[in-house]
């Protein structure tokens, strides 16, 4: 369906919906028409989704289009950490293909709406892991299992069922192949779901095609709306409900564990169901069938969801001679666009975090919001790959400042989980602006902005005086403080530009605050009591106990680095250029001592430098920013080689969203975000022959280098456009104009540029 322009104009805001509407419109065709030639090539051949799976990744791995908000894909039983998103490329155990799932994240949570084709005897619930026949799980074998974008696939070798998914925005089509002759079952599972407990279900056969219900849950996500229709494509005769293992005597139900399950006395050769979720409603679920999917061509689907990817994939086209570094990085690719997601209906109404209903936006509203670890790369990706969805997040993230009193800090479903220190959308809204990306009131950003920095929680009382928030009063002190300086940076320079010069000068100052913590006794940053004394216990090499309640997922020296913002005044603090560079040397050459606390997530180390988890991502580029670019070059290249991988354990930290997988497309292409509100971007080494980014209006902005070889890793000299450029960073409004930079490459490193 279509949607329509308003009708006559009479006041401001349809006048504000129209503008958006038109410009996106715009933009749209401006951008599609700059990847036109670019998808006659296939790129989807190239993506490898199961990279991630194995190890620590905890990828998504199923079917779903790009932001997609519903994401149908394979759960195994779920044992913890490395099962976060429901499947671990280690596991041979299946108990069914639920409708949501989260991407790398360190927490589990949804795998709402489970189902599971099986034959033989009834059975209504997933059994044991290690006695086969307990239960309706089945054994599996990754022999059997293809997964691309857009499309899973896997044999369930208990019972002869070839199981095939594949989705549009809202709906995921499910196809089982059963055995001839055999009888079959699906059982639909309300109370299975990730690391979280149903707190209301209900399933209700409304016709013989039709099924309808809802699944509330708490977990990470605290009050989880879900509603979900299924529409199958032959009657279903036999419909049974039971809670628990309870065979009730009705074809609808309410409970804590309700589960449906549909009969076949002779199964057919094929059984389809379409299978959609609403955060509004049951009868919403239906409309997104019906408006979306009104065919049962499983294969157009599959060939539509796999356009849809080649169309985001073509943004970036990259030239090289290895096929691995092309696999691994339209992976990541592909990575980064599975969140945020969608977090609407195909009408665009959306249940707001206060539980309201809001209707016809707009704007496209998104959730899964993993913002302390996507501000640093993934959010400016977005910005080059994707404005016109980064409109759509600022809007969402306006509208959750509008409907729980404060902007998102990790946005779940609906529901603010507090996740993680800081509160990264205040940089990432910021950054949206200043690097000329509109479609929302300006008015109600700043708004939410400046009332979000102003607020009283979550130590920002002290912030706002200037006062370094005390130890003993806040967990994770230095982290949260550290976080919050970049935030009120990003927010001075927002303020500059809307001319608001008495906010600019006072969030400047606060920027300032990560001074508050550097002990000069210790040369570290550290954590202040509530009297202004220093925290006495300190260790900066042992990943825990006494201090880690000062620092988030990391040390000390990991925290030495994160004031992106200051560089310059970060050199000064440390004793001036040479002790820092002095510093970074020990940094990345400190081999830290086994400790069994450490976080398992603490992983791809070099010295004390960790890939695996976030606060690390932008040190490397600190060399290129003090004169050292081929210390940069050195590092990023070993990480690009050493901790991706086209094989399930490629990726050597947990996803995050698509956190890890931005650091290697940016890094890849040869420049990074280091601080990204600022709109700079520091060059480390291209590891690519040519990579060209399409932008809107046709243009296009492409890294060509010369002489580049696993041994020629330093950059020599650049040429933008034909002419010498001799800085190590570039900005974000020289990259939209497009251009032709050309690097040549070389096994010294230079002694000229970059000095």
């Amino acid at each position: 369906m279509i949607r329509q322009p308003p009708g006559p104009i009479n006041d401001l805001n349809n006048m504000m919906k129209y503008k958006s509407t038109i410009r996106k419109t715009i933009f749209g065709i401006l951008f599609i028409s700059a990847i036109g030639q670019a998808m006659a090539q296939s790129y989807t051949q190239y993506v490898y989704p199961l990279i991630g799976s194995g190890g620590h990744g905890h990828v998504f791995v199923g079917a779903s289009v790009p932001f997609g908000a519903i994401q149908p894909g394979p759960n195994n039983f779920y044992k913890g950490w490395d099962w976060c998103s429901g499947y671990n490329y280690g596991d041979s155990v299946l108990i069914g293909f639920s409708q949501t799932h989260l991407s790398g994240t360190g927490i589990g949570d949804l795998a709402d709406v489970l189902m599971m084709p099986f034959t033989g005897a009834i059975k209504t619930d997933k059994g044991k892991e290690k006695e086969p026949g307990s239960g309706y799980a089945s054994r599996y074998r990754h022999s059997t299992e293809k997964v691309r974008p857009g499309y899973y696939t896997v044999q369930l070798d208990d019972y002869n069922v070839k199981v095939e998914l594949t989705a549009t925005e809202h709906v995921a089509f499910h196809q089982y192949h059963f055995p001839a002759g055999s009888n079959g079952h699906v059982i639909i599972d309300l109370k299975e779901g990730i690391n979280d407990q149903t707190t209301d279900s209900y399933i209700r056969k409304i016709d013989e095609y039709t099924l309808v219900g809802r699944r509330f849950s708490k977990g990470w996500a605290k009050d989880q709306w879900l509603y979900f229709a299924i529409r199958s494509a032959i009657p279903l005769k036999q419909f049974s409900v039971y809670d628990n293992a309870q065979l009730l005597q009705s074809d609808s139900a309410t409970g804590k564990a309700i589960k449906g399950l549909i009969s076949f006395d002779k199964a057919p050769t094929t059984l389809q169901l379409k299978v959609s979720i609403s955060p509004v409603s049951a009868e919403n679920a239906l409309a997104n069938i019906t408006a979306e999917l009104p065919h049962w061509n499983f294969q157009q689907v599959v060939k539509q969801a796999d356009s849809k990817w080649n169309s985001e994939l073509a943004r970036i086209q990259i030239q090289t001679n290895s096929l691995r570094d092309r696999k691994i990085f339209y992976t990541a690719l592909f990575h980064t666009m599975i969140n945020p997601s969608l977090f609407n209906d195909h009408d665009g109404a959306y249940r707001g975090a206060d539980k309201k209903v809001y209707t016809k936006p707009a704007f496209q509203n998104y959730s899964v919001f993993s913002l302390w670890d996507t501000y640093r790369a993934t959010n400016p990706l977005f910005t080059i790959t994707h404005p016109h969805r980064v409109s759509d997040m600022v809007n969402s993230m306006i509208a959750i400042h509008q409907q729980q009193g404060r902007l998102p800090i990790w946005h779940l479903m609906g529901n603010e989980t507090g996740t993680m220190v800081g509160i990264s959308s205040l940089q990432v809204i910021a950054e949206a602006y200043l690097k000329g990306i509109r479609g929302y009131d300006v008015d109600k950003m700043y708004e939410a902005i400046r009332a979000t920095a102003m607020s009283d929680s979550l130590g920002m009382k002290y912030v706002k005086n200037l006062e370094a928030i005390p130890s003993d009063k806040s967990s994770r002190a230095v982290a949260r403080a550290l976080e919050y300086c970049i935030s009120d940076a990003s927010i001075a320079l927002l303020a500059k530009a809307l001319n608001k010069q008495d906010d600019y000068e006072y969030f400047s100052k606060r920027s300032q605050n990560y001074r508050l913590y550097y002990d000069p006794a210790f040369q570290f940053f550290k954590g202040r009591l509530s009297d202004g004394t220093w925290k006495p216990a300190f260790d900066a090499v042992k990943s825990y106990k006494p201090w880690a309640d000062d620092y988030a997922e990391g040390n000390a020296w990991q925290y030495l680095w994160l004031a992106p913002h200051d560089v310059d005044g970060l050199q000064q603090l440390l004793g001036g250029r040479e002790t820092f560079i002095k510093r970074l040397d020990t940094f990345f050459t400190l081999v830290p001592p086994h400790d069994p606390n450490a976080l398992v997530d603490l992983t791809g180390l070099m010295g004390q430098y960790a890939h695996g988890n976030e606060p690390s991502h932008h040190i490397t580029y600190l060399y290129t920013m003090v004169g050292q670019p081929h210390k940069t070059a050195e590092k990023v290249r070993y990480i690009m080689k050493e901790m991706y991988h086209d094989q399930p354990d490629g990726i050597i930290g947990n996803e995050d969203c698509g956190q890890m997988s931005a650091w290697y497309i940016f890094s890849s292409l040869g420049f990074y975000p280091v601080y990204p509100a600022s709109g700079k971007y520091v060059f480390g080494s291209p590891l690519f022959n040519k990579a060209t980014i399409s932008l809107p209006g046709g243009k296009k902005f492409s890294v060509e280098t010369s002489n580049n070889t696993p041994e020629n890793i330093y950059i020599q000299s650049i040429t933008w456009n034909g002419k010498p450029y001799t800085h190590t960073w570039f900005q974000h409004s020289d990259l939209l104009k497009g251009g032709v930079l050309k690097i040549i490459m070389g096994n010294k490193p230079s002694t000229q540029w970059g000095q």
